[in-house]
């Protein structure tokens, strides 16, 4: 009976695990070359993108969408807020030219009402609970109220207080405008929605945010929060939870948190050294492997988070410094500035889209000079979050002899590194993996290699601990041990 109810417990596991958080781009136009939108309908579905934002109510843009299948995030930008918060009637002609011809054909999902406004030059805070009511109300007479969410976007700045993140607090001085619109998101069932950048924590201040805790990395210090014992591998998870803890401190902890920027700059100026193509695939694909497999946060683990990667495109006629311009996943002529897996499944070639980056004739193992215990945290890591296929040094499969843990974590590291980047940083494992260029595959046990293909099959994402045998296991676990990956492949598709 122990048996069954291990079983059933695990299957209620997995069926979470199939709803996920969803990952979209953000879409964003401030330029004066990129391709048309019917151009950019095309892109978004070459790469199987479900979940789109724009930043207004653009009628080619969403008359692109029609018809689609894609989930549409519109915009009313803070220029609008005046007359969307002084005249309902105002709304209501807006709403009957830009949203009612093209809605349902154009899946309209999210309506936001201004965007970062605690951040705007003009102060327009005081006009966005008003302009939401009256967005509410136009659609609630077309009857829309309920299938298309209206809330609005926020910046971090919103808060006086982010470290530790149990000690997140909003700016008191944004209180007059913060609560009634907190209530309204609670009164109709809509996210609060941030935009988050590790980047500008790590550019702002390096000597106090490492580079790989804002890269998701595994080589980066673990950060504790003080207060709550809880501990924090990377810079997004404490952002999330600073919010958290804020909504908590003024009683809002039912409001689920909707990520609507997030990124990482591929281009910056002289002084910015980590805007780099490399770290924006590391950050955007560690990221997107974060979300899919529902890893929450410390402080609300396994809670699925919605996100939006910035931005589609580079942007030539955005303000500020370099990399304000560099943040697109490709260039205006819709070339690829570095790729994505949006499946969170693994990693892909910087310049051919390939399954793996170039490792120029080289491959990591385990240090000899490493303690069995960081080999072991270094292995668990690789074949769990890390995503890497470790079915190769399951029993009797190619490469579980020797069964030692340094062999096992030998393959587990090299395949992690392979995947990310084959670099001196994809191959750190808190100083337990070193490069070589002898290729360690022995008899039928063959380690990945620049230009090798990735398994999908009979692979187990499980943590991986030495002398494991299958003896210990009886039939029916064993049996549905062996349909995990299958499961979990449903998930994904």
């Amino acid at each position: 009976m122990a048996h069954v109810a291990f079983v059933a417990l695990l299957f209620l596991l997995l069926v979470g695990h199939c709803l996920g958080g969803k990952v979209g781009i953000c879409y964003g136009r401030n330029a004066d070359d990129l391709p048309a939108p019917d151009k950019v309908m095309q892109l978004i579905q070459q790469q199987s993108l479900k979940y789109v934002r724009i930043y207004d109510t653009n009628i080619d843009v969403i008359k692109a969408f029609a018809n689609t299948g894609v989930e549409l995030m519109v915009g009313v930008p803070n220029s609008d807020l005046l007359p969307f918060a002084q005249y309902q009637s105002n709304v209501d002609t807006w709403l009957k030219n830009s949203i009612l011809p093209y809605y349902p054909a154009t899946m309209i999902t999210y309506i936001t009402v201004g965007a970062e406004v605690t951040e705007s030059p003009v102060n327009v805070s005081a006009l966005v609970v008003p302009a939401m009511r009256n967005v509410h109300t136009a659609l609630k007479k077309a009857g829309l109220h309920k299938k298309i969410t209206i809330s609005s976007t926020h910046s971090l700045g919103i808060l006086s207080r982010s470290f530790p993140p149990s000690a997140g607090a909003f700016n008191s001085s944004y209180a007059y405008f913060l609560k009634p619109m907190l209530e309204f998101l609670v009164e109709n069932q809509a996210p609060f929605m941030v935009d988050l950048y590790p980047y500008y924590a790590y550019q702002n201040s390096p000597s106090n945010v490492s580079l790989n805790y804002a890269l998701f990395s595994p080589q980066s210090q673990d950060v504790i929060d003080p207060n709550t014992g809880l501990v924090y591998t990377n810079m997004f998870d404490a952002q999330i939870d600073s919010i958290f803890f804020a909504l908590m401190a003024l009683n809002f902890k039912t409001l689920k948190i909707m990520v609507t920027e997030t990124g990482w700059p591929n281009k910056g100026a002289a002084k910015e050294t980590g805007a780099t193509p490399d770290n924006a695939q590391t950050y955007n694909t560690n990221l997107i492997r974060h979300v899919v497999n529902d890893s929450g946060t410390p402080a609300k683990p396994g809670e699925e988070i919605d996100v939006y990667i910035f931005s589609l495109f580079n942007e030539n006629r955005k303000p500020g410094i370099e990399s304000e311009r560099n943040w697109g996943l490709f260039f205006p002529d819709q070339s690829s500035i570095y790729s994505l897996d949006w499946t969170g499944r693994g990693n892909v070639d910087i310049m051919t889209g390939g399954n793996i980056t170039n490792a120029n004739g080289t491959w990591c193992v385990a240090s000899a000079n490493a303690s069995e215990t960081d080999l072991q945290n270094g292995l668990n890591w690789a074949c769990g979050p890390g995503n890497v296929d470790c079915s190769a040094i399951q029993p009797s499969q190619p490469c579980y002899q020797p069964d030692t843990l340094a062999s096992h974590a030998s393959y587990a590291f090299n395949s992690y590194y392979q995947q990310n980047g084959a670099n001196d940083v994809a191959c750190d494992f808190g100083g337990t993996g070193v490069r070589t260029t002898k290729d360690p595959s022995y008899d039928t046990c063959v380690y990945m290699a620049a230009g090798s293909k990735m398994s999908t099959t009979n692979s187990s994402n499980l943590p991986v601990q030495s002398g494991f045998s299958p003896s210990r296991f009886d039939k029916n676990f064993y049996l549905l041990f062996s349909m995990l990956p299958i499961m979990i492949a449903a998930c994904i598709v």
